[in-house]
C-alpha cells in the first residue's frame, strides 16, 4: 500500500491536484482512497461531484454510523473521505482531524477497503498536531507539498518540511518533493528551484498555469474525468505515476499516540 500526504498552503491548489492524481491512479486500475483533512471539506468534491458526509458530522449525528455513511465511491471508483471540522467557532480543528482517523481506525476501514494508494489531502498548518497527524504514526509514508513561487506558500513549503525532517528519526514519514503549481508569476521556475535547493529536496513535477483547470472545476470535475483527452489531463497522469513510482509500498497498522500532540489539540 502507498501511502501519501499531499499538503500546501490553502488556496494553493492542492485539493485540485490531489483529486486529479487519485482520479488518474484509479482510472489505471489502482484502488484508491482519498482522505480530505481540511476543515472546509471540499477535497474530494471534484471526484463525487457534490459535497459528501464529514466523518465528524456523521460521529455527532449518527451513533449507528457504518464506513458505508462516510466512505463515498467518487470517479473511477475513488473511495472519497472527508473528515471534517468542528462547528464554525468551537473546537480545534486539528483535533476534529484526531477523532476522524480514530473513527476510521475503529471500523477498521483499510481492512475492509483494502486500498491500493491512500492519498491523504491536508491543509499546510503543520504547527498543529491534529495537521501533523497523516506524516507520523505510520499514516502517510512520503510526503509532497504543493506550491507556486509565491512567498508565503514557499513559507508553508518550508515549514512543512520542517516537520517532516524533524519526525525522521522516529521512522514516520519522508519528504519527497514539492510539486509546483504554476501561478504565472515573475521567476517562478527559479524561485521554486532555489526553495528546494534551500531543503535539501527537488521539484517533483511543474504543473502549468492552464484554463482547462478552471473549466473542469466550473464543471465540478477533476481534468482526468472532464477533459481526459486534453493536454493538462496526460499532465496530471504523469505526475500520478511519478509519484507512484517514487512512494514506498509499506504495510503495518497505524496507531494514535495521543501524547505526541501539542496541548491545543487535546
Amino acid at each position: 500500500m502507498r501511502r501519501i500526504a499531499i499538503y500546501g498552503k490553502g488556496g494553493i491548489g492542492k485539493s485540485t491536484v490531489s483529486s486529479n492524481i487519485s482520479d488518474a491512479l484509479a482510472e489505471s486500475g489502482l484502488r484508491v482512497m482519498q482522505i480530505g483533512c481540511d476543515p472546509k471539506a471540499d477535497s474530494t468534491g471534484m471526484l463525487t461531484g457534490k459535497p459528501i458526509p464529514t466523518v465528524l458530522n456523521t460521529i455527532r449525528d449518527n451513533p449507528e454510523r457504518t464506513l458505508d455513511d462516510m466512505v463515498h465511491e467518487g470517479s473511477h471508483g475513488v473511495l472519497c473521505v472527508e473528515c471534517g471540522g468542528p462547528r464554525p467557532g468551537t473546537g480545534c480543528a486539528g483535533r476534529g482531524i484526531i477523532a476522524a482517523f480514530q473513527e476510521l481506525e475503529r471500523l477498521g476501514a483499510m481492512d475492509v477497503y483494502h486500498p491500493d494508494v491512500i492519498i491523504y489531502d491536508v491543509l499546510g498548518d503543520v504547527v498543529c498536531g491534529g495537521f501533523a497527524m497523516p506524516i507520523r504514526n505510520g499514516y502517510a509514508r512520503d510526503v509532497f507539498v504543493v506550491t507556486s513561487g509565491e512567498r508565503m506558500s514557499l513559507y508553508a513549503a518550508s515549514n512543512i518540511a520542517t516537520a517532516v525532517n524533524d519526525l525522521k528519526s522516529d521512522g514516520y514519514a519522508r519528504f519527497r518533493g514539492l510539486v509546483q503549481n504554476s501561478r504565472g508569476i515573475a521567476d517562478e521556475d527559479m524561485l521554486i528551484d532555489r526553495a528546494a535547493q534551500d531543503l535539501g529536496t527537488e521539484v517533483v513535477f511543474r504543473l502549468p498555469r492552464s484554463p482547462t483547470v478552471q473549466r473542469c472545476e466550473d464543471m465540478n470535475r477533476t481534468v482526468v474525468s472532464g477533459e481526459p483527452d486534453s493536454e493538462m489531463a496526460s499532465m496530471y497522469r504523469e505526475l500520478a505515476r511519478k509519484l507512484y513510482g517514487t512512494s514506498e509500498n509499506v504495510s503495518g497498522g497505524m496507531r494514535i499516540d495521543e501524547a505526541d500532540l501539542c496541548e491545543g489539540c487535546n
